[in-house]
């Protein structure tokens, strides 16, 4: 349950973030494609340029410090 209260920018950021750390997580664990054949991206582009552009319209781009501590306080 969130103990932070946000704004709807610091919202999407959070929520921008939390996707890009599942993606990336999910094609880290897949590990089902056939040995020696490159996969997917890590990071697909667009789920990247998702969360750079909520961090910057949040006003938190360049600020982790500030970021991290909302995702602590939203999503413990």
């Amino acid at each position: 349950m969130p103990t932070t209260v946000l704004t709807d920018r610091e919202r999407t950021a959070v929520q921008a973030y939390l996707r890009l750390l599942h993606t990336v997580r999910a094609v880290h664990d897949d590990g089902a494609g056939p040995p020696g054949v490159p996969g997917p991206p890590p990071v697909p582009p667009a789920v990247l340029a998702e969360a750079e552009r909520a961090l910057a319209e949040a006003g938190l781009s360049g600020n982790e410090e500030a970021f991290f501590h909302l995702l602590r306080g939203w999503y413990p």
